[in-house]
């Protein structure tokens, strides 16, 4: 794009050089209509995704504190999901297994069955669990 800054062609004489901003400005439009009716891509994987069913989804595993409750109803729950004894003995055997080991909380209700209550705890032992904590224990002050 090289343009004259004298005027040498005073006598109207024909100019040798091409102006070339009319054609980069036909070019850019060219360019744009192009991008425009391309069609996107369509292409797509095809992948057998497992579906979640809602009635077997594990409770998680907190990495800081997990929480262990057990009912009047004789039920155990870990962090708010039903489990047996099974389970919570799979629960705790992978959260030995992490580092840092969380924290176990358990909190039997004022009215649960101390034989279970004994179960859960020979659970925890049998797991190897140190770092294990009574909560809610000021429940019990209007159970007697």
């Amino acid at each position: 794009m090289a343009m004259q800054t004298t005027s040498s062609n005073t006598a109207g004489e024909p100019m040798l050089e091409m102006n070339m901003t009319p054609l980069i400005d036909v070019l850019l439009v060219l360019i744009i209509m192009f991008i425009i009716t391309i069609p996107p891509q369509t292409h797509a994987v095809k992948l057998d995704l497992p579906q979640n069913d809602p009635n077997n989804i594990p409770p998680p595993i907190d990495p800081i504190k997990n929480k262990v409750v057990i009912t009047q109803a004789g039920a155990i729950l870990w962090n708010g999901a039903m489990v047996n004894q099974q389970q919570l003995r799979q629960f705790l055997d992978v959260t030995q297994q992490m580092d840092p080991v969380p924290e176990l909380h358990l909190q039997p209700e004022p009215e649960a069955r101390y034989e279970l209550v004994d179960e859960v705890l020979a659970v925890t032992k049998q797991a190897n669990v140190t770092k294990m904590g009574f909560v809610g224990n000021e429940n019990y002050m209007t159970a007697f």
